[in-house]
């Protein structure tokens, strides 16, 4: 997408930054439908240029730190797999600090609300694989979402190990928290299934 307008989707201080790294870092964009199992991902195929996507649905403040994320990833691809041909984990030190060093210039109160910067700054020294493996962060962007307000459903971090929930349909016991995503258990069949930290459940 060489023309999309960031404004729309980001803070406003923050769209022209983020054009510029869409315009230093040969990747294609796009915006992509809501997803339960993910915010935005970034895929290379032979023969083409990366690719990175987001979530159109997330708030701006959300939307801008998972772009950064993606990014990160991008930039990671050509600094040290491709350049330096060496292989390296997708959430690894160089992707940590990558990541650092793309959310700093956005890390003012001209962008983030101060209830999400001050969590923010903590979650930049140490990034995570995913925000909700930062309840703290997590929960303070999610507090911008229009659904925010909405009664009986609550991200799945949010409930403690061994409570009930229903998701799809089905009611499930939640486990334990496995870098971005939680080991739950289905009540029907005893079946365990891995879902994504932020999946809206209702609490039984």
């Amino acid at each position: 997408m060489k023309n999309i307008s960031f404004g729309l989707h980001v803070p406003p201080a923050a769209s022209g930054y983020c054009a510029e790294l869409f315009h230093t870092n040969h990747f294609a964009f796009s915006l992509s439908r809501p997803r339960r199992t993910r915010l935005g991902d970034f895929t290379v195929k032979p023969g083409l240029i990366p690719k990175i996507t987001v979530n159109a649905n997330l708030n701006p403040y959300s939307f801008l730190v998972t772009y950064l994320h993606e990014v990160a990833h991008c930039v990671v691809h050509y600094k040290y797999k491709t350049k330096l041909r060496k292989r390296v984990a997708p959430h690894g030190p160089e992707w940590k600090y990558e990541f650092g060093v793309l959310l700093q210039p956005v890390l003012t109160e001209n962008i983030f609300p101060k209830d999400i910067l001050v969590h923010l700054v903590r979650y930049a020294k140490n990034p995570a694989a995913s925000t909700g493996g930062d309840q703290l962060l997590f929960n303070a962007l999610r507090s911008y979402d229009e659904h925010a307000a909405d009664t009986g459903r609550i991200t799945l971090a949010q409930l403690h190990e061994g409570t009930s929930f229903m998701f799809k349909n089905r009611v499930f016991t939640r486990g334990t928290m496995r870098r971005t995503r939680v080991l739950c258990t289905d009540k029907a069949s005893q079946r365990l299934y891995t879902i994504p930290a932020h999946a809206l459940v209702e609490a039984c």
